[in-house]
């Protein structure tokens, strides 16, 4: 059984920082008017998060005793950051809007995950499937048969079952009310590179995020016990569509958290991976070793080898392990709007010391936005009111099973 840690709402107080104004999505053109990106990222992107993050290119600041990034990185963004205190290690094209496949599944359960209880029970409509994109992944959901909101979330993680995004949109009012929905939250959240049209990251026309943003939604998300859960659980049953009462194993399809066709990476606990025709391959992870945690985003690798999303990440997770501490950070994952973490933790030039999220270690144990919030008894924060939970550590890697069914109201 994968226990489910408590729920934890952002530690967030005062007000945001104010930050460059990014270019609007439409900034960043189709190539042939059908979503695809451009070949090359544009001469200036968007500042969120630091100056350097704005330029084209790899963005790295060694310092004494720190390893060479790895050769052969060839994805088109990319962004190593530690989960903690947001300091971005190196990037290349943070801010570059492309499209984004199924890695948009994140801000859409980090939208959509708290409305609805795991154990509700949702019969499936006819209507509730039409809209799905020609090829879409299934986690196979049937018209006619009912399933919990907790098999629905384990489709959309461990399948990146579009059928399951599209059931779950309808409940929370239909596609294009979630959509709004997204675009809220993504604004909230400071993703000003995101432009959202599908709630599942199906190829559209102007639909497009950044390496940066989906680093953001995988932050965020990260901080909600249920998304930890479906996100880091490697297989799990599912409700057969050809055998109604009876089940099948369906596998999470990020291969850093299962080992199929890679290596599985030790600490590795999700988040979501994606492939369209536009996108290409990408990936979002994070991972945890001795006490250090990384978030990782790749976005559309030039070498078109298997796994070579993957391959990548791990290159720079394992670089980042061992640079942590070596070098000075090229920008800060920024806070959402209305709010910042406690001061300090940030060595860093341009606008990464003035407009970047601030550390929010505090104390000997320190907290954690990401995965989890660390301390004794609950504590209330005084300025903004929010209650923080014990802290639940990342899971093991690539060993969650998740065998628990939720009970019917």
């Amino acid at each position: 059984m994968l226990a489910a840690g408590a729920s934890l709402l952002l530690p967030l107080a005062t007000a945001a920082p104010a930050l460059a104004a990014p270019p609007s999505p439409a900034a960043t053109p189709a190539a042939d008017g059908k979503g695809k990106p451009p070949k090359q990222p544009p001469a200036k992107m968007s500042t969120v998060g630091g100056d350097l993050l704005g330029k084209p290119g790899v963005q790295v600041r060694l310092g004494p005793g720190a390893p060479a990034l790895p050769r052969d990185l060839s994805g088109n963004s990319w962004l190593v950051a530690d989960a903690e205190t947001g300091d971005i290690l190196a990037s290349n094209n943070a801010h570059w809007q492309l499209p984004p496949a199924s890695t948009l599944k994140m801000l859409f359960a980090d939208t959509v995950l708290p409305k609805f209880p795991g154990n509700q029970q949702h019969k499936v409509r006819s209507s509730d499937l039409e809209g799905m994109g020609e090829g879409s992944s299934q986690v196979g959901m049937k018209e006619g048969l009912s399933y919990s909101v907790h098999d629905m979330w384990m489709g959309v993680f461990l399948k990146s079952g579009n059928d399951a995004v599209h059931v779950l949109s309808a409940m929370n009012g239909g596609v294009a009310q979630t959509v709004r929905d997204m675009q809220s939250h993504a604004d909230a959240l400071q993703a000003r590179d995101t432009h959202v049209i599908t709630p599942d990251g199906y190829d559209a026309e102007e639909q497009v995020s950044s390496a940066y943003d989906l680093t953001l939604f995988a932050r965020s998300g990260l901080q909600k016990a249920d998304f930890r859960k479906y996100c880091s659980t490697a297989r799990t049953q599912f409700p057969d569509e050809d055998h109604p009462g009876k089940t099948k194993e369906i596998v999470n399809t990020n291969r850093l958290l299962t080992g199929q066709g890679v290596p599985a990476y030790k600490g590795m606990a999700g988040v979501k991976n994606g492939s369209t025709t536009n996108a290409g391959n990408t990936f979002t992870g994070v991972a945890q070793h001795d006490g250090k945690k990384l978030l990782v985003t790749v976005m559309n690798p030039e070498i078109k080898e298997p796994y070579q999303v993957y391959k990548e990440s791990q290159k720079l997770l394992d670089w980042g392990f061992e640079a942590a501490g070596h070098v000075k950070p090229v920008g800060v994952l920024v806070p959402p709007a209305g709010g910042t973490n406690k001061p300090g933790g940030l060595s860093g030039g341009g606008n990464a010391g003035r407009n970047g999220q601030a550390s929010v270690t505090g104390g000997g144990d320190g907290m954690w936005t990401a995965v989890g919030l660390t301390g004794g008894a609950l504590a209330l924060l005084a300025v903004a009111g929010y209650v923080v939970n014990r802290r639940h550590p990342l899971p093991q890697r690539g060993q969650r099973v998740d065998r628990r069914r939720p009970k019917d109201d």
